[in-house]
C-alpha cells in the first residue's frame, strides 16, 4: 500500500472512531444488555472499558509478543479477533480492525463471548 493510501486509511479509521462519555456509554451498554451479563454489573463493564481504553473506540496497544489489543474493551488479537500481525484463534470470528469504529455492537458481542468463558472478566 502506498504512503498516500496508508495515510487515507488511517484518517478514515480515525474519523470513524469515537470517545464516549461515561453516561453515553452506560446508556448504550444498558441497551445492549450488558448490565448483569455474565454476573457483571453495568459498573463493572464501565470500569473495565475506562481502564482498558478510557472509552476510546480507536484504542490500540501492541504487546511485546506481537499481538495487539483493540477497541473500547481492548480485545486481544491473540484469541478473539484476527489481524495481519499475529496468529489468532479468532474466537469471535471477526477482523480486529472492526473493533476500532464508533459502532461498538461487534465489540459488545465479542465481550459477551469472552465473559462466557470460565475466566469471565479475568480474561482481560
Amino acid at each position: 500500500m502506498g504512503c498516500p493510501l496508508l495515510l487515507l486509511a488511517l484518517l478514515t479509521a480515525v474519523t470513524k472512531a469515537k470517545v464516549f462519555s461515561r453516561c453515553e456509554l452506560a446508556r448504550l451498554l444498558q441497551e445492549e444488555g450488558l448490565d448483569g451479563y455474565g454476573g457483571y454489573s453495568l459498573a463493572n463493564w464501565l470500569c473495565m472499558a475506562f481502564y482498558e481504553s478510557t472509552f476510546n473506540t480507536a484504542a490500540q496497544s501492541i504487546k511485546v509478543d506481537g499481538s495487539a489489543d483493540y477497541g473500547i474493551f481492548q480485545i486481544s488479537s491473540q484469541q478473539w479477533c484476527t489481524d495481519d500481525h499475529s496468529p489468532s484463534d479468532n474466537r469471535c470470528r471477526m477482523a480486529c480492525r472492526d473493533l476500532l469504529s464508533s459502532n461498538i455492537t461487534d465489540d459488545i458481542t465479542c465481550a459477551k463471548r469472552i465473559v462466557r468463558n470460565p475466566q469471565g472478566m479475568d480474561a482481560w
